[in-house]
């Protein structure tokens, strides 16, 4: 069992590291091409100070595009889903905070403008428990980098686990 483990883990990797990449694509693309709604929402979460809030709302699309190039390209692939984990703690920090001030509003997570969520408690439970999951799957590919189809394979950077350490 455990040999094929350590023969799917590679794919499995790359698997976990192109659909984190198309999750920050999908989230990023639409908030880097609606900023003014990027603010809205990241005003909404009322956790920043106002004058911090646009910078954040600029920035954020920036990085999460930045973050899924870097994951789907399989550069420095630890760095990148250890700062894909810290993204995934802020955003379920942020929703818990939300609910728990008993804000009405949507997560923004996938571009949204900060409006009034017509179901905020199983909004805000869908989206910690996918942000669990992403968090997760981030966590277990900070541990295991090593994946097919990547330029820290082809550099060199990430080596698999040799055979003799394995067992």
């Amino acid at each position: 069992m455990k040999s094929r483990l350590t023969t799917a883990q590679p794919w499995l990797s790359t698997v976990a590291r192109i659909f984190l990449a198309g999750v920050f694509l999908y989230a990023g693309w639409p908030k880097f091409t609606d900023s003014e709604g990027t603010v809205r929402s990241v005003r909404a979460f009322k956790l920043l100070p106002e004058a911090v809030v646009r910078p954040f709302a600029y920035g954020l699309p920036m990085l999460e595009l930045v973050v899924a190039l870097v994951l789907l390209l399989g550069l420095a692939t630890r760095i990148a889903a250890l700062v894909t984990a810290a993204l995934m703690a802020m955003f379920m920090f942020g929703i818990v905070m939300a609910w728990a001030r008993g804000l009405n509003i949507d997560c923004g997570c996938f571009g949204n403008t900060g409006a009034a969520a017509v179901d905020p408690v199983g909004g805000y439970i869908r989206d910690l428990l996918r942000d669990s999951g992403l968090l997760l799957l981030a966590l277990l590919l900070a541990r295991w980098p090593f994946s097919r189809l990547s330029l820290d394979g082809m550099l060199g950077i990430t080596e698999p686990v040799p055979a003799a350490s394995r067992g």
